[in-house]
């Protein structure tokens, strides 16, 4: 996950890696491509979750989001080994990437985004 902040807000949140889907590119596709472009990782065996749509306000802005959510291992397993990551947006910004314990996420100590994921995660 990735450790974002909302300015206006003034809050944290925690997001999962991943991006847009391109015309022409299945969501599988594009849960692959995206972790290749920001990690620089392969996924192996995905499997989808479930898809969730949430509608949010992010720096002063109205969002609306789809989300397809897949569950997938890396082809590398050294990655797991690894307490932080850095990734890379389309534009250079640098991302912190770490793993994150769901219990304190449960917990409530800081918010997981898209709305609904702890839950789909748990089914």
């Amino acid at each position: 996950m990735f450790e974002g902040h909302d300015r206006v807000k003034r809050s944290t949140f925690y997001r999962l890696l991943g991006g847009g889907i391109e015309f022409g590119e299945y969501g599988h596709q594009a849960v692959v491509r995206e972790l290749r472009e920001e990690l620089g990782a392969e996924l192996v065996d995905l499997r989808s979750v479930g898809t969730l749509e949430n509608i949010f306000t992010f720096e002063g802005e109205m969002g609306h989001e789809i989300a397809q959510v897949y569950e997938a291992r890396f082809a590398d397993p050294t990655l797991y080994e690894r307490d932080e990551m850095v990734a890379y947006e389309d534009d250079g910004t640098s991302l912190r990437v770490r793993w994150m314990p769901l219990a304190g996420l449960r917990a409530g100590q800081t918010p997981l985004y898209p709305e609904g994921l702890l839950a789909l995660l748990d089914r």
